[in-house]
C-alpha cells in the first residue's frame, strides 16, 4: 500500500492548527449566503442562509465547545436576525477593517491567534486570514482567498461550506486524523 505523503503532511498540518481553536469567526455574504442579495422597492429585502450551517453553529458549540463570531461589513437586520436565532451572542456588523476587530476579540475573550479560525471568501477577508490559526473559504471563494486558505471546502457559499468547516474542525480536533 502506497502512503500519499503530501495528503498525509497537510491532514497533520491542518490537525495541529484546529487542536488550538477556540472559535471560529464567519464572514456572512459568500460564506453563510449564496452571494445573492434579494432586492424590492424598499432596499435590500431578504438573503438565503442554509439551515446546514446553522447545525454547524450548533454542532461546534455542543461537541467541541466552540463559539462563532460574525464579522461583517453588512449591516442588516437581517444579519442580526440570523446571529440571534443561532445564539450567536459576538456579531459585528458594518465592519470595513476585520483584522481591527480580530485585536478586540482576543483582547475581550483571552484568545491568541492560533485559537482562531475563520472562513471568508473575499477580498475584505484577506487581512484578518492572515492572522487566524486556521482559515477556509468556500469552493466559490475567490482564487486568491484559496490561495491562502488552509482549507478549500468542497461546498459552495450558502449551501453549507460553513458546515463542512465546522465538521472538519470538530473531525479534526475530538477524533483526530
Amino acid at each position: 500500500m502506497v502512503i500519499d505523503t503530501k495528503l498525509r503532511d497537510k491532514n497533520l498540518h491542518l490537525k495541529n492548527k484546529a487542536e488550538k481553536i477556540k472559535v471560529i469567526l464567519t464572514d456572512v455574504d459568500g460564506v453563510l449566503t449564496d452571494t445573492g442579495i434579494y432586492y424590492g422597492q424598499n432596499g435590500e429585502a431578504i438573503k438565503r442562509f442554509s439551515v446546514r450551517d446553522g447545525m454547524g453553529v450548533e454542532r461546534l458549540r455542543k461537541y467541541g465547545g466552540i463559539e462563532t463570531i460574525i464579522i461583517t461589513g453588512e449591516n442588516t437586520g437581517s444579519v442580526k436576525s440570523r446571529a440571534e436565532k443561532l445564539k450567536i451572542t459576538e456579531y459585528y456588523l458594518g465592519v470595513l477593517k476585520k483584522e481591527d476587530v480580530l485585536e478586540i476579540i482576543k483582547k475581550k475573550n483571552g484568545f491568541e491567534n492560533e485559537n482562531i479560525a475563520y472562513i471568508g471568501d473575499d477580498s475584505n477577508d484577506v487581512d484578518i486570514m492572515k492572522l487566524c490559526g486556521l482559515t477556509a473559504t468556500p469552493a466559490d471563494g475567490m482564487n486568491f482567498i484559496k490561495d491562502i486558505a488552509d482549507y478549500v471546502c468542497e461546498t459552495n457559499a450558502g449551501y453549507g461550506a460553513f458546515r463542512e468547516f465546522a465538521e472538519l474542525i470538530l473531525s479534526l480536533k475530538i477524533k483526530g486524523i
